[in-house]
């Protein structure tokens, strides 16, 4: 006997074996999604793969739910959107660029993989439909970052003795800069739904989440050696005040200073020499200025030796060996041997050239012009994501490492589904009139 679909139905073991698969890829996604900021804790690169755990539960179950079919069409309306398909031209260019690399294989399709793959997680995720972006989750992920960050303020005011004494890993302090990183970006992505207005029926706890988790990453941010966390930190804090206080102005903003920092990568280095006086750089020693600014400067050199296309994806690894490092003067080449320029906006130029500075930069512009549509409350978190990210990146580590990318999907999808409390609020007009 069969349905009016023309499909045999399932049988009642059947039903139960299917639902109980469902359960399981559900639980298996959770799991991925809300221990990792403990997984970075434990490996500060586990990223990636918690986020692989993840889509591999959500997809999972959504298969075992709905079929193929449904998933396909979300996954080809992620592809299809604007931003999907600026992401995918990147892509497709950077995979490009390997042809004139100097280091194509393997080195450079393993960092394409490992920038490409957290992407797609990203858009499988988002097209399995279940990404559990409500209010009990929200609070259990507040709770485990709450953890992490005790945990680890307390390994880093012991002088990371803990480790020293089992023999686990480097028992240095730095090793916790990228799960501070992680902790803070995620937070700020589930915290617009924990500082909603409280039930009557919310307790004491769910009351305090909010604030004890915005004390807890403020505390692990002041006692860790990140000093990009704690420049993610104020920015984050200062557009997400300003983003409520005048939406428009700050969006403007954020997009100029995006657009401009993008631009101007290439001559990074000559601004801050010529801006930054050398009493500056003494202040700020602790977070290397001086360094960064004498790599910005042989990284600058090696983009205006070639601008339209760059030296291949992943070439700064090694841009010290590569035939573009002959077209820098001599006084600025053994900079280039430093892995990375510590700007992803320069990264992109050094590599891929203009054409994957323009490709990569679309994707930014166009998500701030969807923003826009947005009233101050809902504009202001995402607005401040996306500064504290792209300022962080921007003055940080390299470019294509699948832990930040990871990060940045996970709190992007986190943020993405409005809390209950604000989603009837009205759209930011863009004029004075409202047209």
């Amino acid at each position: 006997m069969t349905s009016e679909t023309g499909k045999r139905p399932r049988s009642a073991p059947d039903a139960t074996a299917a639902d109980g698969l469902v359960r399981l890829g559900d639980w298996l996604g959770l799991s991925g999604l809300l221990l990792l900021p403990l997984a970075m804790w434990l490996a500060n690169r586990s990223a990636p793969l918690m986020l692989g755990l993840a889509t591999l539960g959500f997809v999972g179950a959504a298969l075992g739910q709905s079929g193929l079919r449904p998933v396909l069409e979300r996954l080809r309306a992620v592809i299809a959107s604007p931003i999907g398909l600026s992401l995918l031209l990147f892509l497709g260019w950077a995979l490009l660029s390997l042809s004139w690399s100097h280091r194509p294989l393997p080195a450079g399709l393993a960092a394409w993989g490992e920038t490409a793959l957290p992407l797609a997680c990203g858009a499988l995720l988002a097209a399995s439909g279940r990404f559990p972006a409500r209010m009990p989750w929200s609070r259990v992920a507040a709770t485990i970052i709450i953890l992490a960050c005790a945990l680890m303020a307390v390994e880093l005011l012991s002088g990371v003795s803990q480790r020293a004494a089992l023999g686990i890993g480097r028992p240095y302090g730095f090793i916790f800069n990228r799960p501070a990183l992680v902790c803070l970006l995620v937070a700020a992505s589930i915290l617009p739904a924990l500082l909603a207005r409280p039930g009557p029926e919310d307790g004491f706890w769910q009351r305090a989440l909010g604030p004890l988790l915005v004390l807890s990453v403020l505390g692990l941010i002041l006692v860790s050696d990140s000093g990009a966390a704690a420049f993610g930190m104020l920015i984050l804090a200062l557009i997400w005040l300003m983003g409520r206080l005048a939406p428009r102005l700050t969006l403007a903003a954020v997009a100029i200073g995006f657009a401009a920092t993008m631009a101007l990568a290439p001559v990074t280095g000559l601004i801050v020499e010529r801006l930054l006086p050398a009493d500056m750089h003494q202040r700020l020693a602790q977070s290397h200025s001086r360094e960064r600014a004498e790599i910005w400067l042989s990284f600058g050199e090696a983009i205006r030796a070639r601008p339209l296309a760059g030296s291949g994806f992943a070439s700064s690894a090694s841009l010290d060996r590569s035939p573009v490092a002959q077209l820098v003067p001599p006084e600025h080449r053994a900079m280039l041997a430093v892995g990375h320029p510590h700007s992803a906006p320069m990264q992109a130029w050094a590599e891929t050239g203009v054409v994957g500075v323009l490709l990569l930069s679309l994707p930014g512009l166009q998500l701030l012009w969807r923003l826009r549509r947005l009233d101050a409350r809902q504009l202001a978190p995402r607005l401040a994501l996306f500064a504290a990210g792209f300022a962080i990146a921007a003055v940080a580590h390299g470019a294509w490492q699948g832990w930040w990318i990871a990060t940045l999907v996970v709190a992007t999808l986190w943020l993405r589904a409005p809390s209950p409390a604000i989603a009837t609020t009205r759209p930011l007009p863009l004029s004075r009139t409202g047209r």
